[in-house]
């Protein structure tokens, strides 16, 4: 009887992997996958693949990332974000064997969680990752779509004029309809803002996280295709910034979606506008780019974080965050 063997993904099973995905999710999705490839040969300590093959035969794969520091949490982990069984070998253990080899390789790199994300409906995969001990995680997904923000930043007061009442800005001009993006400067993120992200997160967090955010920069600003992260600058210096990119294809999605991976802002910044100014630029830029949703992870315990995005409209989603703890290494 024939068994299940796994190995780690390479190029040449690139045709495969893109077969498997057009039959399962009906799009091959194959210049995602051919980048996912080249970015898991070049950088090796960022990704963690999977090929299960049965009698010499690409029948299953996952491509995972390893993630150290994303959204505040100060342990390294492991997301799947990409999985994919051949039609005709489902029910034989493959998906099992593809999370099983992910598990033996990141616990080789000394990395004891694995996650991964799952519609609530989608109940066959729920029910394979629930057999494969995966329990729901202390974060959840909110997302909104990328329409723009609307809302006033100036004071305003009602008077009446030509007896008429009509709106007048608060003392110093004819401002009432500024909103935060045009009052904060907004440019885009580039390499150079590093250093000051770092330094910002550091503020903010307690820690030095300077890997994550090298990860990070490498990723929006040279796997994403799309470069949408924002900075916010004073007199030179950065006062805050938002890291974000476009997915073209993780968890399986087939239409683009921007991800919200790290917003900041300075503490002695905090309280003037910057935050929603960088988010009020970022879904102007996402909505002209013809980018439909963003969304982003949230822990349960940010209280101050969720509080913020729920302001302006995020809510929700229809996904759900499984996590596994691979215990001691």
């Amino acid at each position: 009887m024939s068994s299940l063997t796994h190995r780690s993904l390479t190029a040449q099973d690139l045709e495969q992997i893109a077969g498997i995905a057009s039959k399962t999710a009906g799009s091959p999705r194959k210049a995602f996958f051919e980048k996912r490839l080249a970015q898991a040969t070049a950088f090796p300590e960022s990704f963690i693949t999977c090929a299960v093959e049965l009698d010499n035969k690409l029948v299953g794969y996952g491509f995972a990332r390893v993630q150290n520091g994303d959204f505040g949490s100060n342990k390294p982990m492991v997301v799947l974000d990409d999985f994919g069984v051949v039609s005709e070998a489902r029910g034989a253990g493959v998906g099992k064997t593809i999370i099983a080899g992910l598990e033996l390789r990141a616990k080789k790199r000394g990395i004891t969680i694995l996650k991964t994300q799952v519609r609530w409906s989608d109940q066959a995969l729920i029910g394979l990752f629930s057999s494969a001990g995966f329990k729901l995680a202390a974060s959840y997904i909110i997302e909104r779509d990328t329409s723009v923000l609307t809302e006033y930043v100036a004071e305003v007061a009602s008077i009446k004029m030509d007896s008429k009442w009509q709106v007048q800005s608060s003392p110093g001009g004819n401002d009432y309809d500024l909103l935060a993006r045009d009052r904060v400067y907004i440019r885009s993120f580039k390499r150079e803002d590093l250093p000051a992200i770092i330094r910002i997160d550091s503020k903010l967090s307690g820690r030095e996280r300077s890997e994550y955010y090298e990860t990070k920069s490498r990723e929006v600003l040279d796997e994403s295709g799309i470069r949408v992260s924002l900075v916010a600058e004073e007199d030179g210096h950065v006062t805050g910034f938002i890291m974000a990119r476009v997915d073209f294809g993780e968890f399986g999605k087939l239409d683009p979606e921007a991800i919200i991976d790290a917003i900041g802002v300075h503490p002695a910044y905090a309280g003037t506008g910057v935050g929603r100014a960088l988010l009020s630029q970022l879904l102007l830029n996402l909505s002209t780019l013809k980018i439909e949703s963003v969304s982003t992870l949230v822990s349960w315990t940010n209280f101050d974080l969720q509080r913020f995005l729920n302001r302006y409209g995020f809510a929700p989603s229809q996904r759900l965050v499984l996590s596994k703890d691979l215990g001691t290494v």
